[in-house]
């Protein structure tokens, strides 16, 4: 599955079969969220929440592409990811982008 931020690929005439997307909500464990919170207090990167949401962005792009490949595609262009806090230490994110089959 060839996936880019792009609305085409170089080479190749596409057939669009529709919007593909894929979601998730994390969060991080009361723990870590109380460890993070502190980080706040002295500045620096929040590393817990950079893992979240590194593994976020991969579990919704991996639902994403299983969508796409639900519809026979061979590749996912013009990706777009959005994120949203839904609540303390949680987000939500969505990754999206439309589904096509090469025809050449």
């Amino acid at each position: 599955m060839i996936l880019v931020n792009t609305d085409y690929i170089s080479g190749k005439n596409l057939e669009m079969l529709g919007l593909v997307k894929g979601s998730t909500i994390q969060s991080k464990n009361i723990g870590k969220d109380i460890t993070q919170s502190f980080k706040t207090l002295v500045g620096g990167e929040l590393k817990a929440y950079n893992e979240m949401m590194n593994e976020a962005r991969a579990l919704a792009t991996k639902r994403m592409v299983e969508e796409a490949e639900s519809l026979g595609a061979d590749a996912v262009v013009n990706i777009r990811y959005a994120s949203s806090a839904v609540m303390q230490g949680a987000a939500e994110v969505i990754a999206y982008g439309t589904a096509v089959k090469f025809t050449n």
